[in-house]
């Protein structure tokens, strides 16, 4: 099947950092800072949000790997912007590019994969 979704996607999403999005709520850390979890997360989401309204009824997308730096710390109540960018795609895999920032620079760089499911056919495969 031919999902009609191309190379140059690019998708924004931003978020504050809140006391349950820290490293001590999360339990990856002992401070409350950003947590590189929550991080991963917001960039997970933002390659999810990319292409979800290009497939079709009944299909969806599953990550398959994340390779992420956290270059820097965020302190709570600051902003975090994610963005994706699908720089390949094979068949049903897509290899997107992803990029954090704060308002002083960026936080976060790495690569995600995703693969197109029928979301039906997967659940079933897990009974």
């Amino acid at each position: 099947m031919d999902f009609k979704i191309r190379s140059g996607i690019r998708h924004q999403l931003d978020e504050e950092v809140t006391s349950e999005k820290t490293a001590r709520h999360f339990g990856s850390g002992q401070v409350d800072v950003y947590a590189t979890p929550a991080m991963i997360a917001l960039m997970e989401k933002t390659a999810l949000e990319s292409v979800g309204s290009l497939l079709p009824e009944g299909y969806t997308t599953v990550g398959t790997e994340v390779n992420v730096k956290h270059l820097k710390a965020t302190a709570p109540a600051k902003q975090v912007r994610a963005e994706s960018y699908l720089r390949k795609v094979e068949g049903i895999r897509l290899f997107f590019e992803l990029h954090a920032w704060d308002e002083r620079g960026m936080i976060g760089i790495g690569t995600h994969t995703r693969v197109i499911v029928n979301e039906n056919e997967f659940m079933e495969k897990l009974k």
